[in-house]
């Protein structure tokens, strides 16, 4: 821990984990009685989660702490890198996660003992489940990229707590589609057959995306511009979870509305599949689940620790909404982007209010036209299929060349996750 806390400004890390009642808290954050005031649409989990989901005492301590902590493993391995030789480290760093530990040389003890842990897969990981929920996530075509990208990646750009990573790090000033495209690669990588085996593409896109998160958080903190008083720690243990659950309760949420609706044993593998990912990831166990029921709960209270919309999530939902304008078609490519600048505001605007299309920087006067034409369809198409053997491969089949499809039209931004350039802070020169 004290190594994550050096990356704290030194007047923060004294407060940040004292075991007084007054400790700590970010002013992004709620205070434990404004927690305590469960709006009316939040209330309505509660037949869900079985309980009122506003924090415990010890859940709002646990939250609050949570806002200054990283990643202990990974960090100790960058502050390790940056202590002796950033651009040896980096090449250790790739040698392990594509080659095994075993095959790097005079090996630091951070970077054995990080890849001990990966290595080491836990005893509650079902394979099995992870496959079906890959398979269920596959199936779920074109749908699952509008609801990741028109719900779950520009409803999180209201969170402006969330948001100040992502402006400092340039996303103001790079292209939308690349930073979508890296995203989807990743999302892609994850939900192949066998991605999160340990030497799948899903496996190692998440360790380099930790890596990168690691970095950035290293860099970040250091940061004068960095307001740890009002933030906390750059890609702290809360965002990272609430990002998790994006791909997993959002996903599916946003499914049934666009007329897919999951199984129970779809669900349960679905968030079990980004379970293991969380914890891939560097997400203490702490804050995940692979229920509905216990992730909804975690997800909401993760809500009382983000500061409402302010200026970046207009700028950032503004510049997502115009990524649909630069994709890449070899036929009718001007009419195909402005109907998928049409279709992707219009899906926003099913999940959405006026007012909150209005803080990212939307028109308030966009009708759900796209999802209200394809939820008839999906209710037929998307869901008897699956559960009868001879249709259910094609649907498969189908649903993930439609995705691959949408990553054609990023052209080369869809072929890599992540890749810093130099003006990006998790840069290694």
């Amino acid at each position: 821990m004290s190594e994550v806390l050096a990356t704290l400004p030194t007047q923060l890390q004294d407060q940040t984990y004292s075991s007084s009642a007054d400790f700590f808290v970010p002013s992004r954050a709620k205070s434990f009685d404004q927690s305590q005031k469960t709006p009316w649409r939040y209330r309505l989990l509660t037949p869900l989660v079985g309980r009122n989901p506003a924090p415990s005492p010890q859940e709002y301590r646990e939250l609050i702490q949570a806002l200054s902590q990283g990643d202990t493993l990974m960090d100790e391995y960058v502050n390790w890198m940056f202590a002796n030789s950033p651009r040896t480290g980096k090449e250790k760093f790739d040698q392990a996660l594509h080659h095994g530990i075993d095959s790097v040389k005079d090996c630091p003890e951070q970077l054995r003992k990080l890849f001990s842990h990966l290595d080491s897969t836990p005893e509650w990981v079902d394979r099995q489940r992870i496959e079906d929920g890959a398979k269920f996530m596959r199936t779920s075509g074109a749908n699952g990229v509008y609801v990741l990208r028109d719900l779950a990646l520009m409803g999180g750009y209201l969170l402006s707590g969330f948001n100040q990573a992502l402006i400092m790090t340039g996303a103001l000033n790079k292209d939308a589609a690349k930073r979508f495209a890296e995203t989807s690669k990743w999302w892609m990588d994850c939900t192949e057959k066998g991605g999160l085996e340990r030497f799948g593409g899903g496996w190692k896109s998440t360790i380099h995306v930790r890596f990168i998160h690691a970095l950035v958080r290293r860099n970040l903190a250091s940061n004068p511009k960095w307001k740890a008083e009002e933030w906390g720690l750059p890609l702290c243990q809360i965002d990272m979870a609430a990002t998790i659950y994006a791909f997993g309760i959002v996903f599916l949420s946003g499914l049934r509305a666009l007329g897919v609706v999951s199984s129970v044993h779809e669900s349960q593998s679905v968030m079990h599949l980004w379970k293991y990912t969380g914890w891939l990831m560097g997400v203490d166990e702490r804050w995940l689940s692979d229920t509905e029921r216990k992730g909804a709960l975690i997800l909401y209270q993760t809500l009382i620790t983000q500061s409402p919309p302010d200026w970046t999530s207009q700028a950032l939902g503004k510049s997502l909404s115009l990524e649909p304008l630069s994709r890449h078609y070899k036929h009718f490519s001007g009419l195909r982007r402005r109907f998928d600048y049409q279709k992707h505001i219009s899906v926003t605007s099913l999940f959405l209010t006026p007012t909150k299309m209005a803080q990212l920087g939307l028109s308030k006067h966009v009708l759900p036209w796209f999802p209200m034409m394809i939820a008839p369809l999906n209710a037929v198409g998307a869901n008897i299929p699956r559960f009868l053997p001879k249709l259910r491969d094609g649907l498969e089949k189908r649903g993930r060349q439609e995705q691959k499809a949408i990553m054609a039209t990023f052209g080369e931004h869809g072929l890599k996750v992540i890749q810093p350039d130099k003006d990006h802070p998790a840069h290694v020169a």
